[in-house]
């Protein structure tokens, strides 16, 4: 490594001064691996089907907000589903700090750790388009899924891990506000717009009006974006729109998420073997409250399917609230060991993620196919999606739980 690179890497707040063989490995970070865990758990408890289950308990108020709480909000706003991608963004940020600094102890150089990182940036690209594609008679070509928003964004949070953190909070700043700025600028859809010809229906209550409304469903600049960048690869049929309103740009925004996951890894091991409560705890608040004055000032709204700047911020808030409580119940209350089934998943994450979008209907398919149906009636039929879903979950689980006794951790 030349010598103007190793003195900015020393400068750098994730890496210490001293020679790196001088410095012990540094233990994993408990809480961060239990938050990951839970964040995995999330998104595979999917196959528990609560909405299901609330369709059976109408009147019940439990199952409803259960069931609200396990899908995602159909645009502005906020349920715990919608905290899925936002926690893994920000939790890949946490973890650069440490993943750049293992290799540089072992003698990996600058070029090495870059090349490292564009290979590992298409592989997530890569899988994400191959898992979306499962269900397709051919290649399906989509970028906004969260391996592909992660890898679109990795390789440039990785250059900016090495600069001093004054220019990391300036990256953060102008990605946030030329972002904003870019969809301010493009027109806003008029009166007489055809949101039925971009798949929007006819009772959507969703709209905003006046200023907002440069952030409506599949009428904004990200949805032009992505009209001429899909449209670039081979299709089955023309891109027309994203039936959920997501688009290919919202990386460039979901890399302010990765990049305050980056901040937290770095406030991590600079207070070591402190924890910083306090700085988290302020972070969380100054973001949570930056980005409901953008909603409700009608600035920015917050909606996370397009990830909106003030997504960004809100999200990141709350993603800070989340590493203070694991952080508080695991460091520094000392009470790690209720965090093991977790942890199991949270090691794991890749792992986790590739069981739950390739294993669900094997594993649900064979369970009825040697077990029946009945089985899963014990407590009512109104029960069976759930009694079902905690099976499949138990085996998630035990999957995991294998791998980690047997030290197999999948890595990109």
């Amino acid at each position: 490594m030349s010598s103007a690179i190793q003195a900015e890497y020393s400068q750098a707040s994730f890496v210490p001064a001293p020679a790196a063989s001088a410095v012990q490995a540094p233990k994993r970070n408990v809480a961060v691996d239990a938050y990951r865990g839970l964040v995995m758990l999330l998104m595979m408890g999917e196959v528990m089907n609560f909405a299901k289950v609330a369709q059976a308990y109408p009147g019940s108020l439990f199952w409803r907000i259960l069931a609200y709480n396990q899908t995602h909000v159909q645009w502005a706003g906020l349920g715990l589903h919608d905290m899925i991608q936002p926690s893994f963004t920000f939790l890949v940020g946490v973890a650069l700090p440490y993943s750049t600094y293992s290799r540089m102890r072992k003698g990996q150089t600058f070029g090495r750790l870059l090349l490292h990182t564009i290979w590992r940036s298409l592989l997530l690209i890569a899988l994400g388009i191959f898992l979306r594609s499962i269900d397709s008679t051919q290649t399906y070509f989509t970028f906004e899924d969260t391996l592909t928003q992660i890898g679109l964004g990795y390789t440039f949070a990785f250059l900016l891990a090495f600069c001093r953190p004054k220019w990391q909070w300036a990256a953060f700043a102008a990605i946030l506000f030329c972002y904003w700025l870019a969809w301010a600028l493009y027109p806003a859809p008029g009166p007489h717009f055809d949101y039925a010809a971009v798949g929007v229906p006819a009772d959507w209550h969703h709209n905003f009006t006046g200023f907002a409304s440069h952030w409506n469903k599949n009428s904004n600049l990200g949805q032009a974006f992505d009209l001429w960048f899909l449209n670039l690869f081979p299709r089955i049929s023309p891109f027309a729109f994203n039936d959920g309103g997501y688009l290919t740009l919202s990386f460039i925004p979901t890399l302010g998420t990765m990049l305050l996951g980056l901040f937290a890894g770095q406030w991590f091991r600079a207070s070591a073997p402190k924890i910083p409560l306090r700085r988290f705890l302020i972070a969380g608040l100054i973001l949570f409250c930056a980005g409901l004055l953008l909603h409700f000032t009608g600035v920015c709204p917050i909606v996370k399917r397009v990830w909106t700047p003030s997504w960004t911020l809100f999200s990141g808030g709350i993603c800070f609230f989340f590493l203070v409580a694991f952080s508080w119940i695991i460091d520094v209350k000392d009470h790690p060991k209720w965090a093991f089934p977790l942890v199991v998943v949270g090691m794991n994450s890749i792992a986790a993620y590739l069981i739950a979008h390739l294993w669900e209907n094997f594993i649900i398919s064979s369970l009825h196919i040697n077990l029946g149906y009945r089985v899963f009636q014990v407590f009512g039929s109104g029960l069976e999606p759930l009694m079902l879903g905690i099976t499949v979950m138990i085996l998630y689980w035990l999957v995991l739980f294998w791998m980690y006794r047997n030290k197999i951790f999948l890595r990109i």
